[in-house]
């Protein structure tokens, strides 16, 4: 190891300083809702089909 590395649990303020870096502040994306709209749609289209049909 390089003589000037600091090991960041080494004190309080390093270690904050390592743990509030950018990488760990990047919030993760929420996963996509287009399939679930897509099957809803899907779905209230089949009953409006099936209840279409019953009721010809």
């Amino acid at each position: 190891m390089p003589e000037n590395y600091t090991d960041p649990s080494g004190n309080t303020e390093a270690f904050r300083a390592f743990t509030e870096t950018p990488e760990a502040a990047v919030p993760t994306e929420a996963p996509s809702r287009i399939p679930l709209i897509v099957g809803v749609v899907v779905v209230v289209l089949v009953v409006a089909v099936v209840a279409w049909l019953a009721l010809r």
